[in-house]
């Protein structure tokens, strides 16, 4: 027990200090340029604030729903050695499902990035 608590004493103390040492130790000076929005070189042409696409959302949403089906289908070959008929059931089920919803947003039109 003591080993576990002097170690926590430890970590902690050895935090307290980086943490101190990486507040106090570096010199901040911005200067006007540092202090611009664009670091680049480039003069800001217009607004920086300007708002996304819905579209831009949807094809994230949709690439994320996507990859999350890959994830769902990963222990399908392992789930093969116990209960075959229930795997691919299953594994059908969540295909049908995400193949349905993509149709669905072709056809909506969800997917066409030109108006």
């Amino acid at each position: 027990m003591n080993i576990i608590l002097t170690m926590m004493i430890m970590t902690s103390i050895i935090s307290t200090i980086l943490i101190f040492i990486g507040f106090w130790l570096p010199v901040n000076m911005p200067d006007t340029e540092k202090l611009s929005p664009y670091e680049c070189g480039f003069d800001p042409v217009g607004s920086a604030r300007l708002p996304f696409s819905i579209r831009f959302f949807l094809v994230a949403i949709l690439f994320l729903l996507f990859d999350l089906e890959i994830a769902l289908l990963l222990p399908t070959p392992w789930a093969t050695q116990m209960m075959p008929t229930n795997m691919l059931i299953w594994s059908t089920t969540i295909l049908l499902l995400l193949t349905a919803g993509l149709v669905y947003e072709w056809m909506q039109g969800g997917l066409e990035w030109a108006e």
